[in-house]
């Protein structure tokens, strides 16, 4: 195959998911535009054929005056989970919160909030990742400074549960379990979130990325 094909059949692919994504950008999309939306762009990613949508200097002009992601992400601050670059997504596309343990605090709450009210996105995720060290330090009770404690007395009850329950490997029982948490304190504690979901103008699912493939797992609870 010559270069000159393989540049025009990049440029077809490029266009034609540019298209798809105009079709149902914004406040159009549905929480499964949404999700199948990052499960394209995992598998792209994952597949080393990432094409970095959305990514260039004219989609800054483009976001200057405002924002309309299609996803609120909630994921831990760990370096190597980048969500825009896992899911092959650009500029404006994801709403990002992040944390240590993706767990759900006041300042948290108050940012998933706006991402799924004031900018409408359809989808809400809790994203987890294998090898978190947060989540192993809770399970290890791992001796802590400053406000680091506090953090990993959220994540005590996905290590109390861990450890009464199943077989293999704790810490990665506690990281699916403290996602399922996660996604279960959202919708007790922000009656904005819950009643979105319940409206069916919102979709929450959890998911674990998987470091070592650049997979993402999703979870059915």
């Amino acid at each position: 195959m010559s270069v000159r094909n393989v540049f025009w059949g990049a440029l077809a692919f490029l266009l034609a998911a540019s298209m798809a994504w105009a079709g149902v950008a914004g406040n159009q999309k549905s929480g499964a535009d949404a999700l199948a939306m990052l499960k394209e762009g995992n598998a792209r990613f994952v597949a080393g054929k990432a094409v970095h949508p959305r990514a260039a200097s004219d989609r800054l002009a483009a976001t200057t005056s405002g924002q309309h992601p299609f996803a609120t992400v909630l994921t831990c601050s760990d370096s190597r989970v980048p969500p825009e670059i896992l899911f092959d997504q650009g500029v404006g596309d994801l709403f990002v919160v992040r944390v240590a343990g993706n767990v759900i605090g006041q300042d948290v709450q108050a940012s998933i909030e706006y991402g799924v009210e004031h900018l409408h996105t359809p989808l809400l995720l809790i994203l987890g990742h294998t090898h978190c060290g947060a989540v192993t330090a809770a399970v290890q009770a791992a001796e802590a400074e400053g406000a680091i404690p506090a953090l990993l007395w959220k994540i005590q009850p996905a290590a109390r549960w861990a450890k009464a329950h199943g077989e293999g490997d704790v810490v990665e029982r506690a990281i699916e379990r403290n996602v399922q948490l996660s996604l279960q304190e959202i919708q007790f504690a922000s009656p904005v979130t819950r009643t979105l979901m319940e409206q069916g103008k919102l979709k929450a699912v959890g998911a674990i990325y998987d470091l070592a493939s650049g997979k993402v797992r999703w979870l059915n609870f």
